[in-house]
């Protein structure tokens, strides 16, 4: 496993988590083989020590778009 990934997972908040989630590219590194798997055990955790309600705050504060992109 990358360590300098999963350096990055341990430290990431949960909405640091949810970006990458939501935002990356499919076939992303972050979420293939060993690391993904920790990635979505680790996001999974995350959630669970949160709110519902943070949960949701943070969701729609990233929203479905990417800075930058506009609606086609």
């Amino acid at each position: 496993m990358d360590e300098v990934m999963k350096n990055w997972i341990d430290n990431a908040s949960y909405e640091e988590l949810l970006r990458k989630w939501r935002f990356a590219p499919v076939g992303s590194p972050w979420f293939t083989g060993d690391i993904g798997n920790y990635y979505s055990e680790v996001m999974s955790k995350g959630k669970l020590l949160i709110s519902n309600a943070d949960a949701v705050k943070a969701s729609k504060k990233l929203g479905w778009e990417e800075e930058g992109e506009e609606n086609s």
